[in-house]
């Protein structure tokens, strides 16, 4: 934390309150463009050529891109939800880390999936999507017990739709190897700004459980004195009372036999 203390305090002016609600809302807007004119979505997406031919507006666009085709009653139901749950990420991750590294969480999913898709192969359809899911897999390890409902019906916590995303994705490397590079490149931010903290945090806890059978070992067990008379043999268990001192010669005595 002390180097975005000492980045903030120099470059404080690039925080973007609410980032990821701007995101969620551009999304919205597309949306209601693309029920308008359904061939919108093809001018999105980001597309290398076309790029190189002009078509500049791509570089930012590819971001709200959700495909071609007209809109449907799902998608709306399924757009509502996301974008509420856009903004509670949005929320959540200001809160645990406040607005600048926040912003400088998202600032570097938006390079590393624009510096991927221009050196990636093959185009990656829909690839800005991965900028909230690299938010949500953040807000998930953060706040891996929040409950929210499913379809506005089925009461889920976080964290297990942390797990289904996660397993997703290693299905689709699993199934297209080719795609493991960017989806390290793009989930990059999480990595380094939550999953390997994580990491090192659960590290500790186990090597802290693995401690404590140890310590107790080395203590001997729980009945164990720590004083014990010489003369009569009474312990500090035994009497918790009783004061205990060492002798001319060396050995324990309780108060009773010190003089003996």
């Amino acid at each position: 934390m002390m180097v975005f203390d000492k980045l903030e305090r120099r470059f404080g002016w690039l925080s973007f309150p609410g980032f990821l609600r701007f995101y969620a809302l551009f999304h919205v807007l597309v949306f209601v463009i693309r029920f308008i004119r359904p061939e919108i979505g093809l001018m999105l997406d980001f597309d290398r050529a076309k790029i190189h031919s002009g078509e500049f507006w791509r570089v930012v666009t590819f971001f709200f891109a959700t495909g071609a085709g007209r809109p449907t009653i799902t998608s709306i139901l399924f757009l509502a939800c996301g974008v509420n749950f856009a903004f509670m990420v949005s929320d959540g991750l200001e809160g645990a880390w406040g607005v600048f590294k926040t912003s400088l969480f998202y600032y570097t999913g938006v390079i590393l999936l624009i510096a991927v898709n221009f050196i990636y192969p093959d185009d990656l359809p829909l690839s800005g999507l991965m900028l909230f899911g690299s938010a949500f897999l953040a807000f998930a390890t953060l706040f891996p017990k929040v409950e929210i409902l499913l379809a506005m019906v089925l009461p889920v916590q976080v964290g297990i739709l942390g797990i289904i995303e996660a397993v997703a994705l290693l299905l689709m490397v699993m199934k297209t190897p080719v795609l493991l590079p960017f989806v390290i490149v793009a989930l990059a931010n999480y990595i380094f700004w939550v999953g390997i903290p994580a990491w090192r945090g659960t590290a500790r806890v186990i090597e802290a459980g693995q401690r404590k059978p140890r310590f107790t070992a080395a203590k001997g067990p729980a009945g164990d004195a720590f004083h014990t008379c010489a003369t009569c043999e009474r312990t500090d268990v035994s009497d918790p009372g009783m004061e205990f001192r060492v002798g001319g010669d060396g050995r324990e005595y309780c108060i009773d036999h010190l003089r003996e």
